[in-house]
Parts: structure tokens; C-alpha cells; sequence
């Protein structure tokens, strides 16, 4: 079973920065779609970010240009760096590996805390 450990979260201000980091269980990255999203009170969750095994990214467009999504192989760990934040990008972040192939599952994060405030 794939497990996902994500941290790096907390308070931070208007125009700050965090780095987001999940710790896959092994190196899944060439079986695996690996993701960010994230779930705000009273809100879906959404796709925030996404990163194939041949390193090509997608960002939803409330974040483009502000966050990056990158991995280390040898570390077998994703990371979000998130600069520039928002108050309305306050929400649970979720690290996400979908499966290549359908069958197999979809494995999440225990989820960290992201507050941007004054």
C-alpha cells in the first residue's frame, strides 16, 4: 500500500511563502500521477497541482504563476512551493498519487493546515 505523509504547513501573511512536502513510501513516481489539492471549509476539494512521471505539470489557474509543484526522486518526496499567498488559498492541502493504471487505487495524505492571515 502506498502511504503519503504531507507537512509543511501553517500561519502565514499575505504575500508569504510555504513549502509543502509529501513523502511517498516508496518511489512510486513511474506508476503514479502525483498531485496537490487542497479543501477549504464548506468547499469541494480541488486540483491544485499535478506533476507526471515525465515531469510535466498542470496548475489550477487561482494558482498559476504562484505555486510549483516539483519532486526528488532520490528523496521520494513531492513538494508545493506556494509564494505569494493568499487568504483564499487558506484550505487542507492533500497530497494525491492516482494510479496509471484505472484498476489500482487512489492513494491521499493525511492533509496539512495552509491559514494565510493578517
Amino acid at each position: 500500500q502506498v502511504q503519503l505523509v504531507e507537512s509543511g504547513g501553517g500561519l502565514v501573511q499575505p504575500g508569504g511563502s510555504l513549502r509543502l512536502s509529501c513523502v511517498t513510501s516508496g518511489s512510486i513516481f513511474s506508476r503514479y500521477v502525483m498531485g496537490w489539492y487542497r479543501q477549504a471549509p464548506g468547499k469541494q476539494r480541488e486540483l491544485v497541482a499535478a506533476l507526471t512521471r515525465g515531469g510535466y505539470t498542470n496548475y489550477a489557474a487561482a494558482v498559476k504563476g504562484r505555486f510549483t509543484i516539483s519532486r526528488d526522486n532520490a528523496k521520494n518526496t513531492v513538494y508545493l512551493q506556494m509564494n505569494d499567498l493568499k487568504p483564499e488559498d487558506t484550505a487542507v492541502y492533500y497530497c494525491n498519487a492516482a494510479p496509471l493504471i484505472a484498476t489500482m487505487m487512489t492513494y491521499w495524505g493525511q492533509g496539512t493546515q495552509v491559514t494565510v492571515s493578517s
